[in-house]
């Protein structure tokens, strides 16, 4: 596990990883909106979402990106694969990449059973009870089929709902470290018209991550709208007074491109 990096100015970097798993997310349909969920979640605890990769439901992929996750980032969370169905083999690949055994875990046979009607915890749903050996149930308030985590693994459902539930349960489960603070200004300006000016913010500015995201707004067809073009530009700092400096820097710089600069926050 990576948790021990620091940056330039000695700050703690806790990094975190998301591997997304489903055929159904890669045939497009089904939309995943569970990383942009997770991502937020990790900045207000202070983990830098670092990367997020997709992967089949085959046990091979899935063993092959965690464990080239795992062992880089802080943190990995997944999401898909723990259902009662022949296609759920999220778990039974965790446990191939931990190279450890699996089976019936007791407190989620009991979870579970308790959860079901009398002769409906069939065989299918026992599936969800197999848990790898040594790890620890993630509680899930909606549906009872329990999470786990793994040393530095947390498997999480796929329906967002549940998984926003269980990801609730974790708070004191992760050490964060500088939280990551952010600004957005904006200007009608043209991104090339700038680049020069910007890169040298970038370099006034190291501890700030400096990102320009053109737009194009299209007026509506009948109204007195007018179609706009411009640039917002992103900054990302763990430096609150750094940050405050460079976003004063490009105001100026959109300011002398003769546009007035918006505050997007």
């Amino acid at each position: 596990m990576n948790t021990t990096d620091k940056n330039s100015t000695g700050e703690k970097i806790v990094t975190a990883a998301i591997l997304v798993i489903g055929d159904e997310i890669l045939s497009g349909r089904t939309q995943d909106t569970n990383s942009s969920h997770i991502a937020r979640w990790l900045g207000e605890a202070g983990i830098r979402l670092s990367e997020i990769r997709v992967v089949p439901d085959v046990q091979a992929e899935i063993v092959a990106a965690l464990n080239a996750l795992r062992t880089r980032y802080s943190y990995v969370f997944t999401t898909g694969g723990i259902g009662p169905t022949h296609d759920d083999i999220t778990a039974d690949a965790v446990a191939a990449a931990f190279a450890v055994p699996i089976g019936y875990h007791p407190g989620a046979m009991a979870i579970l059973a308790a959860h079901y009607k009398p002769g409906e915890f069939t065989e299918a749903r026992k599936r969800m009870a197999r848990i790898p050996e040594g790890a620890q149930l993630i509680d899930n308030p909606i549906s009872k089929a329990p999470g786990f985590v793994i040393e530095n693994v947390f498997v999480l459902a796929g329906v967002p709902m549940i998984m926003q539930a269980m990801l609730d349960s974790l708070r004191h489960r992760v050490t964060g470290g500088a939280k990551m603070l952010s600004a957005s200004v904006g200007g009608a300006v043209a991104e090339g018209h700038v680049a020069g000016a910007l890169g040298e913010l970038q370099s006034r500015f190291p501890e700030v991550s400096l990102g320009s995201y053109p737009f194009f707004r299209r007026a509506e067809p009948g109204t007195d709208q007018v179609s706009s073009h411009g640039v917002n530009f992103v900054l990302r700092s763990t430096n609150a007074e750094r940050l405050d400096q460079a976003r004063e820097a490009v105001r100026a710089m959109i300011r002398a491109e003769g546009v007035e600069p918006e505050d997007r926050d």
